[in-house]
């Protein structure tokens, strides 16, 4: 494929907008096509618009531009539609962490698991599935790649309730070859300003796998010595140092010292620590005899806002000659969504952290299980790389938060407050059933205005 279309859902997110405009500028695989930008905000749609028609005469690529608000008018003959979007985010992940909180369920993130994540899917998967509809109306051969969270919960309702679509989910917490060069240089294979050769990505065997945002390294060997015992060392070491307060946010706080605990009780490093610790029930509260660690701060609404508006007025400092366009190409990278997409239409023999179906590849669950693993990826396929057995103990983990985010995708759309409870009552951090109850209610209540009617009906 020499000129491919990309369609970009909700390019006003200023997660993922502005490395598309980058990748699909810069990139020889990508900027002969056609970038379409979707975003239902007409003001936020135009910043970003005027970002990609400044970056495309920039560069004097021949990439030619699409612009709507209307998704439908931009869908034809796409060969990839992206899906990044979130209704007022910011807000009312606010409001799931404040709620949670009154019942005991400490959230640093809230956009996964937990009460955040359950109603995060039942404010974004309807408009997630509507899309779907368009799609398979407009253009049903195109690749559908979820970049909304809960990444797992979406991509597993989109598994059962859009199989007839070529679909799969991500997250930029795993990208490569970023993740494998950090731990590389953790495990000592490599120096820590140093990049990942060829030969050192070759003879490092690294695999990591587990639901999205709770994946674990399960094998780490250079030239067939197990490395492990060197990441778990840096990590105690950089635990040591780690103290509360600062900067660094609620996500990135005690990290070192909660994954070297971790360690300590499963005999692996997590992957993903900024969300993973929210997965566990250790750090809520609720110990009788103290923890090390205190309990999870909430997630910081206020800090989050603040940095949105940072970024927006780069934006427009851009748009409007404040800031070099020169200086939007070096502070801007290949973002894990166009990179793939780039490696699928060039066949660049790379592979990918993705989630998609198991299959064989984590023999002991069963072939459905949405997990994130390494893939590789073409026009035709994402086929996961062989994992290995997933360890007893975190497997049982493992499959309660997916069961979690199927009860809850499945509520998404059924809009039954059984099937909805049964979703609070399943995830790991609840521990009481009438506080499950009242917490669902009072959730549903707070975030009445941008929730499907037929909760209310």
């Amino acid at each position: 494929m020499q000129h491919p279309k990309i369609v970009v859902i909700g390019a006003g997110s200023i997660f993922f907008g502005r490395q598309a405009i980058w990748q699909c500028v810069t990139s020889p695989h990508l900027n002969q096509g056609t970038l379409a930008l979707v975003d239902t905000d007409p003001a936020h749609l135009a910043r970003m618009t005027k970002l990609a028609e400044k970056a495309v005469e920039h560069k004097g690529a021949t990439l030619a531009l699409e612009s709507s608000t209307d998704r439908r008018e931009v869908l034809k003959d796409a060969d990839f539609v992206v899906l990044s979007f979130a209704r007022e985010s910011v807000k009312y992940r606010g409001i799931d962490c404040e709620i949670a909180a009154k019942y005991g369920v400490r959230m640093c993130s809230g956009d996964t698991i937990g009460p955040g994540g359950i109603m995060r899917t039942l404010r974004e998967f309807p408009e997630i599935l509507n899309c779907c509809r368009d799609i398979q109306d407009i253009c049903p051969d195109a690749w559908v790649i979820n970049y909304i969270n809960p990444t797992a919960a979406n991509g597993i309702g989109l598994r059962l309730f859009a199989p007839e679509l070529k679909s799969f989910a991500l997250c930029d917490g795993l990208h490569m070859p970023h993740v494998k060069r950090e731990y590389a240089r953790r495990a000592g294979i490599i120096a820590d300003d140093a990049e990942l050769t060829e030969d050192v990505d070759r003879t490092f065997d690294f695999r990591i796998a587990g639901p999205n945002h709770f994946t674990w390294v399960l094998k780490a060997a250079y030239d067939g010595a197990d490395r492990t015992p060197q990441i778990v060392e840096a990590i105690r070491r950089h635990g040591q140092k780690e103290v509360e307060g600062g900067d660094k946010g609620a996500k990135a706080t005690f990290n070192e010292r909660i994954a070297w605990e971790l360690y300590e009780a499963f005999g692996y490093v997590s992957a993903c620590l900024g969300h993973t610790k929210e997965y566990v029930r250790f750090y809520q509260g609720h110990s009788t005899l103290g923890e090390s660690i205190p309990p999870l701060s909430l997630w910081e609404t206020g800090d989050r806002y603040r940095w949105h508006w940072s970024v927006w007025n780069e934006v427009d400092r851009y748009n409007y000659g404040c800031e070099a366009m020169e200086q939007f190409f070096e502070n801007t990278k290949a973002d894990h969504a166009t990179d793939i997409i780039e490696a699928m239409v060039g066949g660049l023999d790379k592979p990918f952290y993705i989630n998609t179906a198991n299959g064989s590849a984590v023999p002991n669950m069963p072939a459905d299980a949405f997990l994130e693993m390494l893939c590789d990826v073409s026009m035709d396929a994402v086929t996961p790389r062989e994992v290995g057995p997933a360890p007893v103990g975190l497997r049982g983990l493992w499959q309660q938060v997916l069961d979690t985010h199927e009860l809850t995708a499945r509520a998404a759309v059924s809009g039954d407050r059984d099937e909805l409870l049964a979703a609070y009552c399943c995830d790991p951090l609840t521990v009481s059933l009438a506080d499950s109850k009242a917490m669902m209610e009072e959730l549903l209540e707070a975030e009445k205005d941008v929730l499907p009617d037929m909760w209310f009906t």
